[in-house]
């Protein structure tokens, strides 16, 4: 059975070619905002595929007060919202439970990311997403689906001698912790360039017991100075190669890059090895959303069919 199905895009928005197997990577595909990037956008509708999930980031700093008018707006719209909920910056018990009664009450939230937060000095009592998970309010609100950290290059923020070991001791509770919750539980990862770590850490988990779906991260399309600058500042490993290579080249160093091959070669394993652990595609929309949502429309993302069209 061939793995690849060419058709041509529509004349007016190129003519590169799709194919099937990433076609059908990308279905249930997720996208992450924030606030002031969702606010440039005049209808969700018009970009994203009715019921794609719609991760909120929420950056320190931002007011809670937004990340729920921004998850109440994109409810009322029709999308399932999981916001972030990064550990280093929610003061204590009092303030999570708040938060939670808040996405609740006014955006019907009922998902969650649990991360530990891009800031270095913790602001109250909670460091880690494991700690948010073991306070049991997500549990006791009913959460229904709950999404954790997963760093496929390793992470530098917590294991400063460049090994896995503290990652991989997390990703162990967390699968121990997926066995006693009711909610479902997903591992949204980092982004990264190269399908061939990708694969080998997927595969790693699965090897040591760890099930939990992979919900991997990709970069959307960008300028490569863009991508460079979010990559090194999100600690993105040897996979930073991929981009530097690509600078050197004075061709392609004015091109937008676009994450065709990475999910090319993602793809085509999936479809050779349909129990691979991968799940679904997270896009992070460092080029800006609708020239991401517009990528994986061309790219037949839930069959390249926006809510509007």
């Amino acid at each position: 059975m061939a793995l690849f199905n060419f058709r041509t895009r529509d004349p007016q928005r190129g003519l590169s070619p799709s194919n099937g197997a990433v076609e059908a990577f990308l279905q249930g595909y997720s996208i992450e905002v924030m606030p002031r990037t969702a606010a440039k956008v005049e209808n969700f509708r018009d970009l994203l595929p009715e019921g794609t999930r719609v991760y909120i980031a929420h950056i320190e700093g931002t007011p809670i007060e937004e990340m729920v008018a921004t998850a109440k707006r994109l409810n009322d719209e029709g999308y399932p919202v999981m916001p972030h909920f990064p550990a280093r910056i929610i003061k204590d018990a009092a303030t999570l439970e708040n938060w939670i009664a808040m996405y609740q009450g006014e955006a019907n939230v009922k998902q969650g990311l649990m991360l530990a937060g891009g800031v270095s000095e913790p602001h109250g009592d909670f460091h880690s997403s494991m700690q948010l998970l073991e306070t049991g309010l997500f549990d006791k609100a009913g959460f229904e689906r709950l999404h954790v950290a997963g760093h496929p290059e390793g992470n530098r923020d917590i294991d400063l001698d460049g090994t896995d070991t503290a990652v991989m001791q997390a990703a162990h509770w967390k699968q121990s912790f997926s066995e006693r919750t009711d909610a479902k539980m997903a591992m949204a990862t980092q982004f990264a360039f190269e399908a061939k770590p990708i694969i080998e850490w997927v595969n790693r988990l699965n090897a040591e017991g760890i099930h939990l779906p992979v919900h991997i991260g990709i970069a959307g399309p960008a300028k490569l100075q863009t991508l460079i600058k979010f990559a090194i500042a999100c600690g993105v490993g040897p996979s930073l190669k991929v981009l530097q290579k690509r600078a050197m080249d004075v061709s392609k160093l004015l091109l937008p890059y676009e994450p065709t091959d990475v999910l090319t070669e993602l793809a085509t394993y999936k479809a050779a090895n349909p129990d691979f652990g991968i799940e679904n595609v997270h896009f992070f929309p460092l080029g800006g959303i609708k020239t991401n949502a517009q990528w994986a429309i061309d790219n037949g993302g839930d069959a390249g069919k926006p809510a509007n069209r």
